[in-house]
């Protein structure tokens, strides 16, 4: 399927190429042309402000536009050209072209709008990546569905894709995981303990102490914490795994912390960095002042392994590795990252919570000083998102304190069961990562169209069952005459037809949202035709009933293609 703004842009590229060669332009280097659709009604449906040559070209807008409408190279989808002042290329379809794409769009079917802005390319996108010392929270939700929302518009982009799990088992969180089963399973054997504080609190190992205890009686009460954190590990896993299966997330790959440090390869990252003279030792960084130094040798603080970073921009170096010998996080991060890129990856996306925003830029200023291009690695930052339910005694919104530690969260598997997969997955895409998010329970819920969930798949829902209704009747949409459809039914095709651009525009700036708001924009047009062009009815014509219905066959298509690429489901009937 064209991309028909990327059409126009090369039409009029070619223009003004023509007229700087006859010499009715200066010589001047082409900037890139951006087509879009005009905001305004009756101004084409595809536009290019020609005043964005005005310097360069050094002429009045107008008079150029009309000169690139003059000479523009003709098309089977422009039916006219118009130019506005103060200097709009407006491009009018051809109302031909467009019913023509009725049976292009069939034809295309799960491969609508599949481009090749990635052939041969490799992306991996690294999402989720939550440590497994609990089950998947309603913050680790928006993480998850962003990322595989990411991964799916890689793939419609054309780009091989791997979706991976950064496997973080290494830190003190799961030394204290471990602990915390030890001592639940102790307390369910019957021994009296007192339960830390700030050790996990949540019910759910409290669970796995009765189910230990019911499997192996008294037989691991000598065993060390190490034990119950792999056993704490395992169990955690296959939970976050089958919270994130019921939302249709499967990862491809998952990457072990451990294995950087069982490799030496966070040693031979940090031998690298200090060879290329951008590691020291020191207790204190090399831009502190006299007053730090002193507060930091009154503390009796000892010499640490520090990195450089502000020779990259950073606004004070970072410890690499502590004074006991420990490395930061810093460290197996920097680590991991420069094996991405050994790896191949031509994009590596990160999906990261805004309070990681420093650690990511740390992370590009190590893979810098590994003389490594840190150009591949993106990261799209995710903002906090919140459950809110209403109080049924005071009618306020309230929230829900998400501390896996304190037991006190939503889980994914909880937004699951008070509304469903796919109203999760809609409502986390739904606004940019960089807004904060209110998941509203109640407003996920209502089966009406003001729930945008609803809303769009109820669209697929309708062209499905104008289907079994026509199968009922013995009726078909074989050789459908296309030219009988009417400008309510081209309006629909006119919005469809801008998906190519919205993937492109999704996966260029990495803003996987904009699908689901695209999704939305074409349900609000599509559900007016539907009121207006009836297909079995008494009154409508065979013919023309004929080509109606074919017509609703290429927009389940075009719903069907969209709720995918959103990882959402494609209901028959609600």
């Amino acid at each position: 399927m064209k991309q028909l703004n990327k059409e126009l842009e090369q039409l009029i590229e070619a223009a003004l190429t023509r007229a700087i060669h006859d010499g009715d332009l200066p010589e001047f280097e082409i900037p890139p042309v951006p087509v879009s659709p005009p905001k305004r009604l009756g101004q084409g449906d595809l536009s290019y402000p020609g005043m964005s040559l005005a310097k360069l070209a050094r002429k009045n807008p107008l008079e150029i536009a009309n000169l690139i409408a003059a000479t523009l190279p003709g098309a089977d989808f422009i039916d006219k050209i118009e130019v506005a002042p103060p200097g709009f290329i407006n491009c009018f379809l051809s109302e031909s072209y467009l019913k023509r794409q009725v049976d292009r769009i069939i034809e295309e079917g799960e491969n609508f709008f599949q481009l090749d802005i990635g052939a041969g390319q490799m992306a991996q996108v690294e999402f989720v990546s939550a440590n497994p010392s609990g089950p998947i929270t309603i913050g680790h939700t928006r993480n998850a569905v962003v990322g595989d929302a990411m991964a799916r518009l890689l793939e419609a982009a054309g780009y091989e894709v791997q979706r991976e799990y950064y496997y973080n088992n290494a830190g003190n969180q799961m030394i204290v995981l471990g602990k915390s089963l030890m001592l639940r399973y102790l307390q369910r054997l019957g021994e009296e303990i007192d339960f830390p504080a700030d050790y996990y609190q949540g019910a759910y190992l409290v669970e796995i102490a009765a189910e230990l205890a019911a499997e192996h009686g008294d037989a691991l009460k000598e065993a060390g914490w190490e034990k119950f954190k792999d056993i704490a590990e395992a169990r955690m896993f296959q939970w976050i795994n089958r919270s994130l299966a019921a939302i249709d997330i499967k990862h491809d790959r998952f990457y072990n912390e451990t294995s950087l440090f069982e490799s030496q390869q966070i040693w031979a990252v940090l031998e690298a960095m200090r060879e290329n003279g951008h590691i020291y030792h020191s207790t204190h960084w090399e831009g502190a002042d006299d007053e730090e130094i002193a507060d930091l040798r009154s503390k009796g603080y000892q010499p640490a392994t520090w990195f450089r970073s502000t020779t990259f921009g950073d606004e004070k170096d970072r410890v690499m590795v502590k004074s006991d010998g420990a490395p930061t996080y810093t460290l197996p991060d920097i680590a991991y990252h420069c094996d991405k890129l050994e790896r191949g990856f031509d994009i590596a996306v990160n999906v990261l919570g805004t309070d990681h925003f420093s650690q990511a830029q740390v992370v590009k200023h190590g893979i810098r000083a590994l003389n490594m291009d840190p150009e591949p690695i993106h990261v799209i930052f995710i903002q906090m998102v919140r459950a809110v339910r209403r109080n049924q005694e005071s009618g306020e919104y309230e929230t829900v304190k998400q501390s896996k530690r304190a037991g006190d969260f939503d889980t994914l598997d909880d937004l699951v069961a008070m509304t469903s997969a796919d109203a999760v997955r809609y409502h986390m895409l739904a606004r940019s990562p960089n807004s904060q998010l209110d998941f509203d329970v109640d407003q996920v819920v209502k089966q009406s169209n003001e729930n945008p969930v609803y809303y769009i798949q109820n669209a697929y829902v309708r062209c499905a069952g104008i289907f079994r209704e026509a199968k009922e009747r013995g009726f078909n949409d074989d050789g459908a005459d296309l030219s009988l459809l009417g400008e309510n039914e081209l309006k629909f095709i006119r919005k469809a037809l801008e998906l190519g651009n919205v993937i492109e525009q999704a996966v260029t700036n990495y803003e996987p949202h904009k699908i689901a708001f695209f999704a939305h924009e074409l349900a609000a047009v599509f559900h007016p035709i539907y009121d207006q062009v009836r297909v079995l009815h008494s009154e409508v014509p065979s013919e023309v009933a004929k080509a109606r219905l074919r017509f609703y066959r290429a927009a389940g298509v075009v719903f069907y293609r969209l709720l995918r690429l959103m990882g959402m489901s494609a209901p028959e009937r609600m």
